[in-house]
C-alpha cells in the first residue's frame, strides 16, 4: 500500500512539472510575441511620423496653389503694361 502511494505521489509530483514546464513555454510564448508586438508598433509608429512629415511639407508647398490662376491674369497685365511702355517709348524715340 506504501509502494502504491508512492507511485501516486510520484504521478502527482511529475503531472505538476509537466504543468510547470508547459506553463513556462506559455510564459516564453507570450513574451515572445508581445516584445514581436512593440516592434511592430515602434515602426509604425516610426513611419507614420515619416509620412505626417512628408504630408506637412507638400501641405506647405501646395498651399498657395490656388493663386496660380491670378499669377497668370498678373502676368498678362504687366505684359501688356510692358507694351504700352515700349510702344511710347518707340514713339518718342522716333521723333
Amino acid at each position: 500500500m506504501i509502494g502504491a502511494l508512492l507511485a501516486l505521489q510520484s504521478e502527482h509530483v511529475t503531472f505538476w512539472w509537466i504543468t510547470l514546464g508547459m506553463g513556462a513555454v506559455v510564459i516564453v510564448a507570450v513574451i515572445v510575441l508581445l516584445s514581436l508586438l512593440v516592434s511592430f508598433v515602434d515602426d509604425i509608429d516610426r513611419n507614420l511620423k515619416d509620412v505626417w512629415d512628408t504630408a506637412t511639407r507638400l501641405a506647405a508647398n501646395t498651399a498657395t496653389t490656388w493663386m496660380l490662376q491670378q499669377t497668370a491674369v498678373r502676368a498678362e497685365e504687366l505684359g501688356n503694361e510692358v507694351r504700352r511702355h515700349s510702344d511710347l517709348l518707340a514713339a518718342k524715340g522716333g521723333r
